[in-house]
């Protein structure tokens, strides 16, 4: 493999290492706000994502660029952990090393972001819930009958009703 290729590899998965820890970072705030209800922390957490979007994207493009230079130098070009075992071995080990940690670097970011995801969808959850209190005055429709307000009682607690 030819040296540029190598050395455009190990840049490559430096620079996916930084925007995955600046990532994780992103996301721990992002839930630190959610918890607290800072919507101005959100907001400027938006901007900060945006940002880290495009770079994703852009290593993303240079991923693609650099596996079809290994494809059209008979390399391995299915993706960047076999194109680093294809690396001479005084290079592979820091190289492929690499590869393993942005790869779990990954699976973080997909978990912690379904967390933060989670956490929206009950809170969602929870306002709808909120709004229909507020909307109905905490009365229940009834599923059948004459469409008279059901009325609360405490059967369980008082035995009334």
């Amino acid at each position: 493999m030819e040296p540029s290729l190598e050395s455009e590899l190990a840049r490559l998965l430096g620079d996916i290492l930084t925007v995955q820890g600046d990532l994780l970072s992103v996301i721990s705030k992002k839930r630190e706000c959610l918890a607290d209800p800072d919507a101005e922390g959100l907001d400027a957490i938006g901007v900060e994502e945006q940002r880290l979007s495009a770079v994703l994207a852009e290593c993303m493009q240079r991923r693609e660029h650099l596996l079809e230079v290994a494809r059209k130098g008979g390399l391995p070009n299915d993706s960047l952990d076999s194109l680093s075992r294809a690396l001479p071995r005084e290079r592979r080990d820091a190289i492929h090393a690499n590869v393993q940690r942005a790869k779990h670097q990954a699976k973080l970011l997909r978990t912690e972001s379904l967390t933060n995801w989670l956490i929206i969808q009950r809170t969602l959850l929870h306002l709808s819930q909120m709004l229909e209190i507020l909307a109905t005055g905490g009365r229940k429709t009834p599923t059948y009958g004459d469409k008279q307000p059901v009325g609360a009682t405490g059967g369980l607690v008082d035995q009334a009703g």
